[in-house]
């Protein structure tokens, strides 16, 4: 079954290739041309949902009970890999843009794509002006329901196992005081690991839970601190993909 999967995979590749290109090229035109906050979110939407589709991925979600109509959140899901893209884009069910490494504009058709439907791009080594300029941004696009993704751990994992959580969400949930929205991904480890690169995918079924909010009920350090561990806390409770031993030197744990 594996190398027959491989197999339709190799079918199925050309069409996956130009449905990627068309939604780039879609949301590019749409955003500049036309609605934008339509274009923005709806061709990434049903890109996601093909590709998923289309590679016969199972998929459970659970807990959309939790998202309250025309409520914005900061939506921090675990990082497993390339799938968590396609997972959440395709299945979440929520208006929003997401917060992105600045080194991904510079992808052909895709950077300029995520730059036209105004996800946020976030300059790691700007300091602090660059990092109040993000928030800027940010504040302006989350209003009348707009979310905004932010994979707290900064980085896909290398061996499953959930990295230590970054700040920046839980200071934009902090400063803007919106609720914090915890989602646990599980099975995109399985499908499309970090140290596999862009290569065959595995047949593993995926999984989105989406946690009930996390509302910051005071502001500064100490409340973002707890809130952090609060929220990696309930993502780990669901997690259950199992992690690999990786050999020595084979990734640098700080990446």
């Amino acid at each position: 079954m594996k190398y027959l999967y491989r197999f339709y995979q190799l079918l199925v590749s050309p069409l996956l290739l130009l449905l990627t290109i068309l939604t780039a090229l879609a949301t590019t035109i749409g955003c500049t041309l036309l609605n934008a906050s339509w274009w923005s979110y709806y061709p990434g939407k049903w890109w996601s949902w093909a590709m998923v589709r289309l590679l016969l991925l199972p998929v459970h979600i659970e807990g959309r009970e939790h998202l309250k109509e025309a409520q914005s959140y900061v939506i921090i899901p675990n990082h497993q890999g390339a799938f968590d893209i396609f997972l959440v884009y395709g299945f979440l069910g929520r208006h929003f843009k997401w917060m992105m490494k600045a080194e991904l504009r510079k992808m052909p058709l895709v950077g300029k794509a995520c730059e036209s439907a105004g996800f946020i791009f976030v300059d790691q080594k700007g300091g602090p002006k660059k990092l109040k300029a993000t928030h800027d941004r940010a504040r302006k696009i989350l209003q009348g329901g707009t979310s905004v993704v932010v994979f707290p751990e900064g980085a896909r994992t290398w061996d499953g196992n959930m990295r230590r959580f970054k700040r920046g969400a839980f200071q934009l949930a902090d400063e803007l005081q919106l609720p914090l929205l915890p989602v646990t991904i599980n099975g995109s480890f399985q499908v499309l690991p970090r140290t596999r690169g862009l290569n065959f995918v595995e047949w593993h079924p995926l999984e989105l839970i989406i946690h009930a909010p996390i509302y910051m009920q005071e502001q500064g350090a100490e409340a973002e601190h707890a809130a952090m561990e609060q929220a990696a806390a309930i993502i780990q409770s669901r997690l259950t993909t199992q992690p690999v031993e990786l050999p020595e030197g084979t990734y640098d744990p700080n990446d």
